[in-house]
């Protein structure tokens, strides 16, 4: 596998993995709002197996599903529309790991402060939408991360959600400000408040697809 320079250490991470796992998992990014091409990107820069998902039945087969950012409620009311909220639950109950990034994280959800958009309830946190304000107090900064070795990750916040509250079974790998939890894991779900797509950095994608494999 040819890795560019600034992914050298997470193509050789993922080609040792791979020798030892046997196969790469498949994923897929939904498709249907947000910003999906830029998570896409970011799996070809590893050298993942990856699809599109805009349909229910893309889901089947599936090792890992990543849910973008974008807005929300949009996504919400589309996956209604596509009848993807009984296939998703059904997927991940069967093993399919999810990863929500920003809206994402709305999406998947237990309880939102606000009541709206009814997320799928997939991951027992309770979180804020656009807990930093608005677009105008987007902004960019670094954060450990326990899950990730090595540098900070560098964090592009773009009308962000915050985690409220989170299950007894929910690991929280990074927070901001005082202890704002930003990124939390459960089991095979992941979530994050930002947005590691927009970054170089490939690290969240890789430990996105580990998760998917395990």
């Amino acid at each position: 596998m040819q890795c560019p320079v600034w992914i050298f250490a997470a193509c050789q991470s993922l080609n040792n993995w791979q020798q030892e796992a046997g196969s790469l998992p498949k994923i897929g990014v939904l498709a249907i709002q947000g910003d999906f091409l830029e998570h896409g990107k970011m799996l070809d820069a590893i050298s993942m197996d990856w699809q599109e998902v805009r349909l229910p039945d893309q889901l089947d087969g599936l090792d890992g599903l990543i849910i973008p950012g974008g807005e929300s409620t949009t996504i919400v009311q589309l996956m209604d529309i596509y009848g993807f909220r009984d296939t998703i639950k059904r997927r991940t109950r069967e093993g399919m790991a999810v990863w929500g990034t920003c809206a994402g994280m709305i999406v998947i959800a237990r309880k939102l402060l606000d009541k709206r958009p009814e997320p799928l309830g997939l991951m027992d946190i309770e979180v804020s939408r656009n807990a930093f304000g608005r677009q105008v107090d987007s902004f960019e900064t670094e954060i450990h991360v326990a899950s990730i070795p090595g540098d900070p990750v560098h964090a592009i916040f773009i009308r962000a959600p915050i985690v409220t509250n989170v299950g007894p079974e929910v690991e929280i790998i990074a927070e901001v400000e005082e202890g704002k939890p930003v990124a939390v894991r459960q089991d095979r779900l992941m979530a994050t408040s930002f947005h590691p797509e927009l970054t170089n950095d490939t690290r969240f994608h890789e430990l996105f697809c580990k998760l998917s494999g395990s």
